[in-house]
């Protein structure tokens, strides 16, 4: 079986983010980045899948040569060998399309994301990709278990789960729970530095859409602190200031 992981390169969780040029692009000035969480579950699970040579997992990832130590961090978990996109990832529709004209060439079984990266959240890089390669495309998936050309997969719903069975090839995104993430040893580590990284240039695709400005959330209001006796003093301000009762 052959496995596609699609792994984006977003800041670390505890950066602080500011902008600049007028709020009009992303200040990248001492910013620590990471492979994106639920792209590492993806990796996690694609790993896991290959265990014991059932498979081999290839990562690719869009972006220029800043990204590689992110690469070779996939590598080190446990991918046979990684492609990177020499392009800025500049949308999902741009992202996708880079992605799905490497992986016509491929054949590849399964082909899994992440259910959203933490930066846009913008949930669409695997449908896009589904759509390009006319496949089935399955989101927020919880488990997935792979048997002979079918994905038996638990997906979240509101309210509950549902369970799939999907013919390979399919598109997946993973959420919390498919995996266990895996955390790199150091033969691993060693490894990655001979594992190879083909950088393929990018296909033109038009541009579907822009970024205007950027803004950052209201900062939170000061708050009050009610001692756990004074139950009175609390209904009054629930009421005077908070305005809910």
């Amino acid at each position: 079986m052959k496995i596609l992981v699609c792994i984006s390169n977003v800041p670390d969780t505890t950066s602080k983010i500011t902008f600049t040029d007028n709020n009009t692009a992303f200040n990248s000035n001492g910013i620590q980045y990471i492979i994106n969480p639920y792209d590492e579950l993806a990796l996690s699970k694609a790993v896991e899948l290959a265990d014991g040579g059932k498979a081999n997992v290839t990562v690719i990832h869009v972006g220029d040569v800043a990204s590689e130590p992110t690469i070779r961090k996939a590598l080190a978990v446990g991918a046979d060998q990684a492609v990177r996109i020499d392009a800025p990832p500049r949308d999902a529709w741009f992202v996708a399309n880079q992605i799905a004209t490497y992986a016509k060439t491929e054949n590849f079984d399964l082909i899994l994301t992440g259910r959203e990266s933490i930066d846009y959240n913008g949930a669409q890089v695997q449908a896009y990709i589904a759509e390009l390669l006319q496949i089935p495309s399955v989101s927020i998936a919880k488990r997935i278990e792979i048997n002979g050309n079918e994905a038996t997969i638990d997906r979240e719903i509101e309210g509950g789960k549902e369970v799939l069975t999907v013919n390979l090839p399919v598109v997946i995104g993973t959420a919390e729970g498919v995996a266990e993430v895996k955390i790199p040893n150091m033969r691993g580590i060693m490894g990655a530095r001979s594992k190879p990284l083909t950088v393929l240039p990018a296909v033109d695709v038009p541009a579907l859409s822009t970024i205007s400005n950027y803004e950052t959330p209201t900062p939170r209001g000061a708050v009050t602190l009610i001692d756990k006796d004074n139950i009175n003093k609390l209904v009054e301000l629930l009421h005077t200031e908070a305005k809910v009762i």
